[in-house]
C-alpha cells in the first residue's frame, strides 16, 4: 500500500517511536509478565515482544516467499513459527534486537510501510493491556493505524463484514469511518476492536458495540 512520500516518513518515525517504546517497557518486565498470556491468542508477551523485532533484512518478498513455502503456504503458521523461533532468545537479547533494529525501515509487500506500523501499534497494546501497564502509542500513530485498518489492504485482519452497518468513531480525535449502529471510544480502543481484540469491548460505547461484539465471538 502507497503511501506518499511525505506521510511515509512519518510512518517509519512512528514505527521507531512505537518499537523503542516498546522495548523500554519489555525491559522493566519481570520473568512472570513475559510469561502472561497476550491479546494474541496462542502468544504470552513474550511472543509479541519477539515478534515486534524486525526480520534482519526487512520483509522482502524473497523472505515471505521462503518463509511461505516452507509454511505450505499458510501465512499464519509461518508468523507463528517465526515468532516462537525468534522468542526463544533470551529476554535480554529480544531487547537489544528490539532497540537496535528500532530504526529499521521496514515496508511489506501490499500493505507498504503502514502495515508494519501499524502492527507496532497494536501488539504494543496486546502486550501492555493485560499486564495493565498504560504504555501508550501516540495518538497520530493511531491516526495512521485507523486508516490503514479500514482499506482493503487490511482485509486480513478487520474483514469487511465485521464492520458492516456500523459508524466508528473516535473520542479523543477527529476520525470517523461508516455508516450505521454508532461506536464510539478511544482510538486505541477503537481500533484494538476493529483488529478483533475483544478486550477493548469495555471501554467502547453506543448501541453498535453489542454487534460488534458478537461478530468477534463467533469471528467475524
Amino acid at each position: 500500500m502507497k503511501v506518499p512520500q511525505e506521510d511515509e516518513e512519518e510512518v517509519y518515525a512512528a514505527a521507531t517511536r512505537n518499537r523503542l517504546l516498546a522495548a523500554e517497557m519489555f525491559a522493566g518486565l519481570t520473568p512472570e509478565q513475559w510469561r502472561t498470556p497476550s491479546l494474541c491468542a496462542g502468544w504470552t508477551v513474550r511472543e509479541v515482544a519477539a515478534h515486534l523485532v524486525p526480520p534482519e533484512r526487512g520483509f522482502s518478498a524473497w523472505y515471505l516467499v521462503k518463509g511461505l513455502v516452507s509454511s505450505r503456504g499458510d501465512l499464519d503458521r509461518m508468523i507463528d513459527t517465526t515468532t516462537r523461533k525468534a522468542a526463544q532468545r533470551p529476554t535480554e537479547e529480544i531487547v537489544r534486537l528490539l532497540r537496535e533494529r528500532a530504526h529499521q525501515r521496514v515496508s511489506a509487500p501490499i500493505v507498504g510501510a503502514l502495515g508494519p506500523m501499524s502492527d507496532t501499534c497494536l501488539h504494543l497494546r496486546d502486550a501492555a493491556r493485560p499486564l495493565g501497564l498504560d504504555v501508550m502509542p501516540e495518538l497520530p500513530a493511531w491516526h495512521l493505524t485507523l486508516d490503514f485498518l479500514v482499506t482493503k489492504p487490511a482485509r486480513r485482519v478487520v474483514p469487511e463484514a465485521r464492520l458492516a452497518g456500523l459508524e466508528l468513531e473516535t473520542t479523543d480525535e477527529p476520525w470517523s469511518h461508516g455508516m450505521g449502529s454508532r461506536v464510539a471510544g478511544p482510538s486505541e480502543a477503537i481500533a484494538m476492536a476493529m483488529a478483533g481484540r475483544s478486550a477493548a469491548l469495555a471501554d467502547l460505547e453506543g448501541e453498535g458495540v453489542p454487534v460488534l461484539a458478537a461478530r468477534l465471538e463467533f469471528g467475524g
